[in-house]
């Protein structure tokens, strides 16, 4: 290891460990690389803006997070509760399941797990809260839980930026999703029930029957923007990049015009808070790219790939020790760095074993999201609690049995591509590098 990759370490972990803004450690880092190697600092702008430039898909990323700002700020949250309603409430710790399911529904037109949690599982947590029978931990736990689905079941945002650091088909892995995700929700769907009989949790009331074909067809609506979203994508009507200004367009007209939910100063403060999101994730991205560029520069990609050659590893082998690497690694950093500064250095390794990339993507992204629910710095969880003033420990206690839901569906992810694989290559995706 040289010294100026020693250096890039040292100040990257300073950094973080004196809680700095993550973009500015990495790019700190990777500044003090180029001054130790000597070489001209006008690089780490030659880089990033190289990067940001020739990443077209990247655009899709600010889109996809204003149409889930729009989206929370109307009321499609309480429209699709109510539609869950009528689907599961009725079931033995109806309002639990309930929550579930909204996260399936809104997944497919967010892609992001803490809008989901800031959304829809607001709506849910202060339902439950309102019934006996459902914990404060055990409503934060079920939202911050089943909110993991969301950047899973397509459209996903982490998903957009595996795919600019792997150079994979966002169509594919968009439907590569949609299976695993399917099956994170059916475990935790079947973990609730056991709870709640165990616990005797109450179904939810009744609804009058005159007043079901009311909340179906107001529930129904926003189920548009999945539809047209997967439609134009897949039919080739606009690229996945172009069906973010579609959901951002069409969670607008939807909420601003149809719902007429928000007025021009709710849309400003909309706006406003989507251009912050935005900017720090590209800021996260621009110094990604100046770090990559350091740790190709050192090779690094190409010797993790010699050494897990020298070990003689599987594919499963090899995924496994990812997925217990990525656990580690979320309980302490953002899905973002992982995505662009660790992803990047196992991609060489994936291919050297044969391992298809959108299984690999989809096997990654959903490691991260269970990062987001574990402790010491899982961001669902502190989303919940500056959300709900729900205390951290009792989520993460009652959270348990659904973090070993989820890893359990992770490993079914790992172990039999086909769950990730099937739709893609029935829809004509070539999967692979």
């Amino acid at each position: 290891m040289s010294p100026a990759l020693i250096t890039l370490l040292l100040v990257l972990a300073a950094g973080m460990l004196l809680r700095a803004p993550i973009a500015f450690a990495m790019l700190a880092s990777g500044i003090a690389y180029l001054v130790v190697k000597g070489q001209d600092l006008g690089l780490a702008a030659e880089q990033i803006l190289n990067g940001l430039y020739n990443s077209y898909v990247l655009l899709a990323v600010p889109l996809f997070i204003f149409a889930a700002n729009l989206m929370n700020a109307g009321t499609i949250s309480e429209r699709l509760f109510e539609l869950s309603r009528v689907l599961v409430g009725r079931m033995r710790g109806g309002l639990a399941q309930v929550n579930v399911v909204v996260s399936v529904i809104f997944s497919g037109m967010s892609g992001s797990a803490i809008a989901d949690a800031a959304g829809p599982g607001l709506v849910t947590i202060k339902q439950m809260l309102k019934k006996p029978g459902y914990s404060p931990g055990f409503a934060g736990a079920v939202v911050v839980a089943s909110a993991t689905i969301g950047p899973i079941i397509p459209p996903s945002i982490p998903m957009v930026i595996y795919a600019l650091v792997s150079g994979t088909s966002v169509g594919a892995l968009f439907l590569g999703g949609v299976l695993p995700g399917l099956l994170m929700a059916l475990l935790l769907m079947a973990g609730v029930h056991f709870i709640a009989v165990r616990r005797n949790m109450p179904k939810d009331d009744p609804i009058p029957a005159r007043e079901v074909p009311g909340i179906l067809l107001r529930g129904l609506l926003p189920l548009t923007l999945p539809v047209v979203l997967l439609t134009g994508i897949y039919t080739g009507a606009f690229t996945p990049t172009e069906a973010a200004a579609v959901a951002a367009f069409h969670a607008l007209l939807l909420a601003g015009v149809v719902y007429r939910a928000f007025n021009p100063k709710t849309l400003f403060a909309v706006t406003l808070e989507s251009l912050r999101s935005s900017s720090v994730i590209t800021m996260i991205i621009a110094s990604a790219y100046l770090l990559n560029y350091a740790f190709a520069a050192e090779g690094v990609p190409a010797q993790l790939a010699q050494w897990v050659s020298s070990l003689q590893l599987g594919q499963i082998e090899f995924l496994l020790l990812v997925n217990a690497v990525f656990l580690v690694l979320g309980c302490f950093l953002d899905v973002s760095v992982m995505l662009l500064v660790f992803v990047p250095m196992l991609i060489p390794a994936a291919k050297l074993l044969g391992i298809d990339l959108v299984h690999f993507g989809v096997v990654v992204v959903v490691n991260m999201m269970i990062g987001l629910i574990t402790p010491p710095f899982g961001m669902l969880l502190f989303v919940t609690n500056a959300l709900t003033g729900i205390g951290l420990k009792d989520m993460v206690r009652e959270g348990l049995p659904f973090t070993v839901l989820l890893i359990v569906s992770l490993l079914l992810i790992t172990l039999f591509p086909q769950i990730v694989l099937w739709l893609p290559q029935s829809m004509g995706y070539v999967t692979g590098s």
